[in-house]
């Protein structure tokens, strides 16, 4: 009699090696939320993250469509809106015509904006810092450069 022969026992797949706590995810959000932190503390002005990117690089290129402020701030058509709903309710900005398109509106600062931007930016330079305050000047760079390539 010839005996059956017996199955081999299946072996569990092997997982790969991962540990949360060493995972691009995991790091690059607790440094967000770590500079985030920095930022809601040291920016002044009741200003959101959003917020302040709109006003800065209104400040920068002057008038511009919500579009392309959207586009230079890199948020979305429904995020700029709100943004920019939220800043004009607080005097900060305004909307008016393009005097080369009618059809267009042009978003640009008004006063209060300017002096809420020429307010805030010695402070976005300290947040900026006090993130990267671990690091020495080499590693900043070094950081900085890596991290734009990641875009």
């Amino acid at each position: 009699m010839s005996r059956a022969a017996s199955p081999k026992p299946r072996r569990k797949p092997q997982r790969p090696t991962y540990q949360l706590e060493e995972q691009i995810g995991f790091i690059l959000r607790q440094v967000s939320q770590r500079h985030s932190a920095i930022f809601a503390e040291r920016i002044g002005g009741d200003l959101t993250p959003t917020q302040w990117t709109a006003l800065f690089k209104l400040s920068e290129s002057g008038p511009c469509s919500q579009n392309q402020l959207g586009r230079i701030t890199a948020m979305d058509v429904a995020t700029i809106k709100g943004v920019i709903d939220r800043l004009t309710g607080r005097g900060l900005t305004e909307t008016g015509p393009d005097p080369a398109d009618g059809r267009r509106l042009l978003v640009s600062l008004t006063r209060a904006g300017q002096l809420a931007v020429d307010k805030a930016l010695p402070n976005a330079v300290a947040i900026s810092d006090e993130t990267l305050a671990p690091l020495d000047q080499a590693e900043r760079a070094t950081l900085l450069s890596l991290l734009s390539r990641l875009r």
